[in-house]
């Protein structure tokens, strides 16, 4: 199971929207996924224990040592499919 961390400014709203699109889409690629939301000022505090960190805003945090994909559009929906195959791919 691949273990993804998804942060927005407050860890609700946002990354709640997002996360659900996440897991439906690896859902469809037959990919295991926990997601777990949270606000982007815990992500350095938490990434270590993840695969993959997605945010919905700027992450200026520094190097939390996964791979790191901004994804303002899948709340925007430009460029949504794109995201998401990116996060595909770093999942496989």
């Amino acid at each position: 199971m691949k273990r993804i961390l998804v942060a927005c400014g407050n860890g609700i709203a946002t990354s709640t929207v997002v996360g659900t699109k996440i897991k439906e889409k690896c859902e469809d690629s037959g990919i295991d996924v926990a997601v777990t939301q949270c606000k982007l000022l815990e992500v350095e505090s938490k990434a270590e224990n993840f695969d993959l960190l997605v945010t919905t805003g700027k992450f200026t945090g520094g190097d939390v040592g996964i791979p790191v994909i901004g994804a303002i559009s899948l709340l925007t929906g430009i460029g949504e499919e794109a995201t998401l195959d990116e996060i595909i791919a770093m999942l496989k």
